[in-house]
């Protein structure tokens, strides 16, 4: 069942659980924006992120970002199932609505055939990020809420935007195949679940210095993900391959607006602006055997995807 703007994914009751949805400076969503924005500010500086707003993106590359993804999403998602009665992380699992590993297989299996399987392998910088965040699902699943917020909250962000620029840029089919991983069948209003995600983060019974510790993990998800855009740069440069161009626009060139970039704050996120998924992708965008991995990768950044994400 679809999520709408009125109602909780399960039908429950509504959407805000009768609240609004008022931000005080201690709230986990607002610590999560103040404390990334220098590390935010960095990665939206890369120039590989410069790259994929003007539309510059590798297939190569864009495939490889993919798969780090996969590998990403993968992790993170086995060790939420893991905690998903967590009580720190239970408010926030919502697996029909958010879970991307299968999406993304089938967007490898789109641009590597049915064997993709054996045709990846996950990168030294991804597995990293992969290690980190298996560490955390085993010893102190809490902080699995910095990992998600920062990825699932820039997919629902920038990579929507990202995923057109991608469409554009590599002549993809109109009916999705190849970005299913920015498809949310499962939610109709990004913006309103962003909201109730948001909310229900808040709401979590966390003090002071386990959000500071969430502050800090969401800065390490951006620093995984600057270093596999990083990694998939240096790859990039030993190609000569051409490169797709969508036409976006650099920030310079936005009119001011900073909501069209896919770093956007963790905050701008949260409420419709892109974050640090959108990093992840772009990196990913560079690399030349990635060709199908979009701007995104990513979260996104932090989130990024990303950064978020990342």
């Amino acid at each position: 069942m679809a999520t709408t703007a009125d109602t909780l994914p399960n039908g429950t009751g509504p959407l805000n659980d009768g609240k609004e949805d008022s931000l005080r400076p201690d709230d986990l969503s607002e610590m999560l924006a103040a404390g990334t924005k220098d590390v935010h500010e960095k990665a939206e500086n890369t120039q590989f992120v410069k790259d994929f707003l003007k539309g510059r993106i590798r297939k190569e590359l864009f495939k490889l970002g993919a798969v780090a993804l996969y590998y990403t999403y993968t992790a993170m998602e086995e060790e939420i199932e893991r905690n998903k009665d967590h009580p720190h992380f239970a408010p926030l699992y919502f697996p029909s609505e958010l879970h991307r590993h299968e999406a993304l297989a089938r967007d490898l299996e789109y641009f590597y055939g049915p064997e993709w399987q054996s045709l990846i392998s996950c990168s030294q910088a991804t597995q990293h990020y992969v290690d980190r965040i298996h560490q955390v699902g085993h010893e102190d699943p809490v902080l699995l809420v910095a990992h998600a917020y920062t990825r699932y909250m820039g997919d629902l962000s920038g990579g929507q935007v990202l995923k057109k620029v991608a469409q554009r840029a590599l002549k993809l089919p109109p009916t999705g195949e190849g970005l299913e991983f920015y498809q949310f069948d499962a939610i109709d209003s990004a913006k309103a679940f962003k909201q109730l995600y948001r909310s229900r983060m808040n709401e979590l019974e966390l003090d002071v210095m386990t959000k500071k510790m969430l502050v800090e993990e969401a800065v390490k998800a951006f620093q995984f993900n600057m270093e596999v855009f990083e990694e998939l740069e240096k790859i990039g440069e030993t190609f000569q391959e051409e490169v797709s161009n969508a036409g976006m626009p650099v920030h310079g060139a936005m009119g001011g607006d900073i909501s069209k970039c896919p770093y956007y704050s963790a905050k701008m996120a949260a409420t419709g602006g892109t974050t640090y998924v959108g990093q992840l992708a772009m990196a990913v965008m560079r690399h030349p055997t990635g060709q199908v991995l979009i701007a995104t990768w990513f979260a996104a950044l932090a989130g990024l995807a990303a950064w978020y994400l990342m």
